[in-house]
């Protein structure tokens, strides 16, 4: 098996890792506002991931440069504006309605590639971006119209800055090693989301944290956060996106609500109509229909 297909398959476990968590950690956002939850998350990943790099991988480090630290910004920027606006925008719309424009980002990101990258977009590409788009809609708004309303152009920023983060993450992850590059990154999201924070929420989330963390909801889901959702899934983005296309990352991350419903239906007694059946077979053949198509120009990837 090549390269691309280990880096396409590793990225499948990371939607399926992020959807799956997905009802264990909205049961702890509950309890601890999202901005204070974020800044616990992303501060310890990055701490994990400093701290593996420093064992295991010392000579790593000995990478770092200015340019390192100004890009790792730049990607955890992005990724903070997505959850933030994400989060805004819950407090106008619907959950449907967020769901929905969140995943358009399968969309943007070819649009990122090809400008960004100057990867040509293949018909494969189109069609499979488009098939995962109309999967969300059918799985996203079951027996009911998609109406837009005030928050929806917030969530759609955040799709905005979720497809950068992908599409510029295509460009930097070749040039840097991908332990320091996630390290920094995520400690960005964690700097952010404490200033967010304290802006928004005012000091006492996080200085009642530590009793918070002790309820099991909270300290379970911040686990499952810290390690194999945050620390490792942008470990293994950013060393996966050496291999492949930043088009092909969008799609298979379209997958993510799917897990989320299968792990909704199994284990929250939820139940999924026949357009959200319909919608998840669309995203699955979308996935396919990426993997199956022409291997990325291994040029393009390393300019």
């Amino acid at each position: 098996m090549n390269r691309s297909r280990i880096a396409d398959l590793s990225l499948l476990l990371v939607a399926m890792m992020w959807g799956c968590t997905f009802l264990i950690v909205q049961s702890a956002v509950k309890v601890l506002p999202p901005l204070a939850f974020n800044s616990i998350r992303f501060t310890g990943a990055s701490v994990l991931l400093a701290l593996i790099t420093a064992v295991f991988y010392r000579q790593e480090w000995r990478k770092l440069s200015f340019r390192m630290v100004l890009h790792a910004l730049l990607l955890g920027l992005f990724l903070f504006l997505g959850y933030g606006f994400q989060t805004m925008g819950l407090l106008y719309t619907t959950t449907s309605n967020t769901g929905f424009i969140t995943g358009l980002s399968v969309v943007i990101v070819p649009f990122l590639s090809l400008a960004l990258l100057k990867h040509a977009i293949s018909r494969y590409t189109w069609f499979s971006a488009a098939l995962a788009a109309a999967g969300l809609y059918l799985l996203t708004f079951t027996g009911s119209a998609f109406s837009l309303n005030k928050g929806d152009g917030l969530i759609l920023l955040c799709a905005v800055f979720f497809a950068l983060q992908i599409a510029y993450t295509g460009i930097y992850a070749p040039r840097y090693p991908a332990l320091p590059l996630a390290a920094l990154q995520l400690a960005f999201v964690g700097l952010f989301s404490i200033l967010a924070s304290l802006l928004v929420d005012g000091a006492a989330p996080l200085m009642h944290s530590g009793e918070l963390l002790k309820k099991p909801e909270v300290l379970w889901a911040m686990l499952i956060s810290i390690g194999p959702t945050s620390a490792f899934a942008f470990w293994i983005q950013t060393a996966c996106q050496k291999y492949t296309t930043p088009s092909r990352v969008a799609v298979i991350y379209a997958m993510e609500p799917v897990f989320a419903a299968v792990t909704g239906l199994v284990f929250g007694g939820e139940n999924l109509s026949l357009s959200a059946l319909l919608g998840c077979g669309c995203i699955l053949a979308a996935m396919l229909m990426a993997e199956l198509s022409p291997e990325p120009d291994s040029k393009a990837l390393e300019n």
